[in-house]
């Protein structure tokens, strides 16, 4: 038997949970964010099919989201109806013999499995994820997790597709560099003006004026991106988390010094009930702060001595917002407190999976 890996994906899976609990909404455009209320500054979280087809997309203001799509239902978001769904969906995974589970969010995960037929496997996941929840979910099918993730959106919704070194570039090899898993707007960009425009064209990139564009570590792994290498090792070895952090963004812009002191005060307490939960304390503070109308940047400083202190913490991230030196209105602040390693550090060898080189 070969080794293979799929990659499970939940078909809009949050505006499927909100469906299942409101049937009356199948067929329509529905739209999911923030409180539900497009006057408020929130995002789209997740959108119906319905909803993405007058151009919806997760991440859009959602008052943008209602200018495109005027006739959408509007919901608020519902974070542990959500993860209770996710649970049963892992736990089916997990269900499944011979099956290692990556978990990647509350909608998708790999899956490393032995066998001749990935297809069949494909199969029956979809019919016990159906049974167990009531939702469907897209599988990609590949001998690496870079094919298997970029192949799910072939299938969908409620499909599978196989993509393999074999119908690597017969697939993905005309197809422009943005339609890599890893690869966004930005890198498209830099590898166009290196005239490297699809993803055949990186795939035949020597190595040096990748290296020399992006460095000497992520030159030559964006290269094999375009070639569809990567690990095919699943590993359900449990996340450890790095950093805990909260970020707001404010229906009313803060303008005074005594309105940003509380809010960054207040976020720090936040972050400091999260990482005690970890039991491991702060050692870098960072701070996110988006300027009114748009303007983001993010600074970070280590600290003297690990700590617990959320007052030490608010103090570095008021630090570094008065370093940038700019008085202009904010619109949202994040404070994320990185911890400590854990005992053993994060890099432990795994013993989980299957490696290869395809």
């Amino acid at each position: 038997m070969a080794p293979w890996v799929l990659h499970v994906d939940m078909d809009q899976f949050i505006a499927a949970v909100e469906i299942l609990r409101r049937p009356e909404l199948a067929g329509l455009p529905v739209i999911v964010g923030g409180r539900g209320d497009p006057t408020e500054r929130a995002v789209v979280s997740t959108a119906t099919y319905e909803a993405r087809e007058f151009g919806v997309r997760s991440g859009m203001p959602l008052k943008t989201a209602v200018r495109r799509c005027p006739e959408a239902v509007l919901l608020p978001v519902d974070g542990p109806a959500y993860e209770a769904v996710s649970s049963v969906v892992m736990d089916t995974l997990r269900a499944i013999p011979g099956a290692v589970v990556e978990v990647l969010g509350w909608d998708e995960a790999f899956v490393g499995i032995e066998t001749d037929d990935p297809e069949q496997v494909a199969r029956t996941i979809q019919s016990e994820v159906l049974a167990a929840t009531k939702l469907h979910c897209s599988i990609g099918i590949g001998d690496t997790k870079v094919r298997a993730k970029i192949a799910t959106d072939f299938g969908k919704p409620r499909g599978m597709f196989r993509l393999t070194r074999e119908n690597w570039f017969p697939v993905m090899g005309h197809r422009a560099t943005r339609e890599l898993w890893g690869i966004g707007s930005r890198i498209s960009e830099r590898l166009s003006s290196l005239g490297i425009e699809t993803v055949r064209q990186l795939a035949e990139t020597p190595d040096e004026p990748l290296v020399a564009e992006f460095g000497p570590n992520t030159g030559p792994h964006i290269g094999r991106l375009g070639r569809g290498v990567s690990s095919n090792v699943v590993d359900d070895t449990p996340w450890i988390a790095r950093a805990h952090g909260r970020e707001t963004t404010y229906q009313h812009n803060l303008t005074t010094p005594d309105e940003v002191e509380a809010a960054i005060r207040s976020l720090a307490d936040q972050v400091v009930a999260d990482i005690r939960g970890e039991g491991r304390p702060c050692l870098r503070v960072h701070l996110k702060v988006r300027f009114a109308p748009f303007f983001t940047t993010n600074r970070s400083r280590k600290l003297a001595e690990p700590t617990f202190d959320s007052a030490v913490i608010a103090d570095a991230a008021l630090g570094l917002l008065r370093k940038l030196a700019d008085d202009r209105p904010i619109r949202l602040l994040g404070v994320r407190a990185e911890m400590v390693p854990p005992e053993g550090g994060y890099d432990a060898p795994r013993t989980h999976g299957r490696r290869g080189n395809p």
